[in-house]
């Protein structure tokens, strides 16, 4: 199974201290930064507003992914309840970020920790389009390029100062967390018209919060509940199974839905 998200080496290259075995030239890591362009499932990278370039290649970063897994308790049986799954969280990614001006003992440092903490704000360009949002991040480095990703969380220490108070050196630690875009699709030779999944009604869900967790809004049960053909929602008994479309699906015209 080849990897979606990341790709930590270009194929036919082996890792050597740090280098690729390809390249004789150090090449530098850096952010790109993207404006933050809606898609079905989130949003995807537009133009490319900035780039914050390393002055030098981070020694380690960390890349996390995990899954969502629901157990229903079993109350009179001896071993545990049936786990169901719930979905993947999306890729997390943290690294350090080390600035240094102690050549030049200018605000140099300063700049390039503001251009990441810009990274935690709304864009201009969204602003304009009353629809405000962060820019989208690429970490980049040689044939390295991550998944496109928001930044979490920017976190500098000022570790050395110029007589006169300017920061000269920096090390910043940022979070990224995947940004999806357009929904996944279904596998072409499944013959199905649309992803969907199904899940099972256990004690204290309901169609609102099915339709939060699985859509991020929970006013979304009304078209649910006429996928599923549900007159009365709050008669839902747990136990029922219940077919998740994809949002398209689900927002689809009544008689192109299934």
């Amino acid at each position: 199974m080849s990897p979606d998200a990341i790709s930590l080496l270009a194929a036919g290259e082996v890792a050597v201290a740090g280098k690729s075995a390809g390249s004789s030239n150090r090449e530098h890591a850096s952010l790109k930064v993207y404006e933050a362009m809606p898609a079905p499932a989130g949003a995807e990278p537009g133009a490319q507003i900035d780039l914050i370039k390393f002055q030098f290649n981070p020694k380690e970063f960390s890349i996390q992914k995990s899954a969502k897994w629901q157990r229903t308790p079993a109350r009179n049986a001896k071993s545990a309840g049936p786990v169901e799954f719930n979905g993947s969280d999306p890729c997390k990614l943290t690294l350090e970020i080390f600035f240094d001006a102690t050549d030049k003992m200018d605000n140099s440092v300063v700049t390039r920790v503001d251009q990441l903490f810009a990274c935690c704000v709304p864009t201009a360009a969204s602003l304009r389009r009353e629809k405000a949002a962060p820019p989208l991040v690429i970490l980049s480095w040689g044939k390295v390029t991550s998944f496109a990703a928001f930044v979490t969380s920017v976190q500098a220490k000022y570790t050395l100062f110029t007589p006169g108070g300017t920061p000269i050196r920096a090390t910043c630690s940022v979070a990224l967390e995947e940004m999806p875009g357009n929904p996944p699709k279904q596998n072409p030779t499944s013959g199905a018209l649309a992803a969907r999944a199904r899940h099972t009604m256990v004690a204290g869900d309901t169609l609102a919060s099915i339709a939060y967790r699985e859509y991020q809004d929970p006013a979304l049960w009304r078209p649910l509940a006429a996928f599923n053909n549900i007159d009365d929602p709050i008669r839902v008994r747990p136990g029922a199974a219940l077919l998740i479309p994809g949002l398209d699906e689900l927002l689809a015209p009544a008689d192109s839905s299934r």
